[in-house]
């Protein structure tokens, strides 16, 4: 196919608000260089990853300092065009690539593994460290793309899914979920924490959501029981505590599980900043498992089961791109559950 000059998209100019934002319909498409693929996006999920690299709340974290200009895994150049959920189909290859095809539906994952000597769990991030889905057209490592040609699911469904279920399956991966554990999930009717409840079942455990009881219906439908986001969770109770929300409630969650217990997180949506008593972490030999990094091999794990269609992501409402703004919004105010999609201009999605 013959490539346009210029595409739409959103560029985040700044660390800032929605203001730092900026829809344009000039933006040069780009061409892969050697070993990329150019992608041209068919739909890209809406993630608190975004929110936070663009208010600059990763750098905070890392740093201690409000305000230090980073992404999630480092310094940010800007502009920069965000998106960490990808479904896309290939249009165009760079030199040296031979296993990626052109017209292939695909997508990659959010958190991408660059090690190096000094970081044996260094990431690169799509949206972060390089442009990402929220244009019409963007470049991707042919390394880290995956053909989904074959899925049943969407390319609505298939663009929900890279964030909120890698982050969930990694999660679930490296607590070790076996059938038949109890497994309790915070922020449930979320999208990471929905995907985890998914995930879960999947592995024939016994899930409880924690969710509002207004959108537990999300939770319920593919089997999982309910509590509610308020309720103090049962002691001694659960195999493996899922955390996606932090704040308040983390030492009820700690005393929540059984001794030998497993601890794992990947969000703090409710803060940061949490207390517990360390009596109930080594007097109960808990484990606590703080998941980023994503190995090759989970994603590849998730890949066989979004082309199985082992799991359907709960799409709640899309946008088109020119309204990232307001999809962002409805995402930080819980408005809806499962997931927010955006679409760009004249894609087939």
């Amino acid at each position: 196919m013959t490539l346009p000059q210029t595409m739409q998209g959103v560029q985040l100019v700044a660390h800032g608000g929605p203001e730092a934002l900026i829809w344009r319909n000039d933006i040069p498409v780009p061409r892969p260089g050697a070993g990329e693929v150019l992608v041209r996006v068919l739909a890209a999920g809406v993630n608190m990853t975004d929110i936070n690299t663009r208010i600059g709340w990763y750098g905070a974290a890392k740093s201690g300092r409000e305000g230090r200009a980073a992404g999630y895994a480092g310094a940010m150049a800007f502009p920069r065009i965000q998106g960490g959920d990808l479904c896309g189909r290939v249009v165009a290859l760079g030199a040296g690539v031979t296993d990626v095809a052109i017209g292939a539906r695909v997508t990659c994952s959010t958190c991408q593994p660059e090690p190096t000597a000094d970081n044996p769990l260094a990431i690169s991030v799509i949206g972060s460290e390089y442009d990402g889905a929220f244009a019409q057209y963007c470049v991707v490592p042919a390394r880290y793309l995956y053909d989904v040609s074959a899925s049943p699911l969407s390319d609505i469904e298939i663009g929900a899914v890279p964030c909120a279920y890698g982050t969930a399956f990694n999660l679930i991966s490296r607590a070790a979920v076996a059938v038949g554990e109890r497994v309790l999930v915070t922020g449930a009717s979320g999208g990471v924490g929905l995907a985890a409840v998914q995930l879960a079942l999947v592995r024939g455990a016994d899930v409880t959501g924690q969710c509002s009881l207004g959108k537990s219906h999300v939770v319920r439908s593919p089997g999982g029981d309910v509590l509610d986001r308020d309720a103090v969770p049962k002691p001694r109770h659960y195999d493996v505590v899922i955390d996606v929300v932090g704040g308040i409630g983390w030492q009820d969650r700690l005393e929540s599980l059984r001794p030998g217990g497993r601890y794992a997180t990947s969000g703090a949506v409710a803060g940061p900043m949490v207390t517990g008593d360390l009596r109930t972490v080594y007097l109960n030999d808990l484990t606590l498992l703080g998941c980023t990094n994503q190995s090759r091999e989970v994603f590849a794990g998730l890949v066989t089961i979004i082309n199985a269609a082992r799991i359907r992501p709960v799409i709640s409402k899309t946008y088109p791109l020119r309204d990232i703004a307001r999809a962002q919004a409805d995402l930080a105010a819980g408005t809806y559950p499962g997931k927010l999609v955006l679409i760009p201009s004249e894609s087939d999605a």
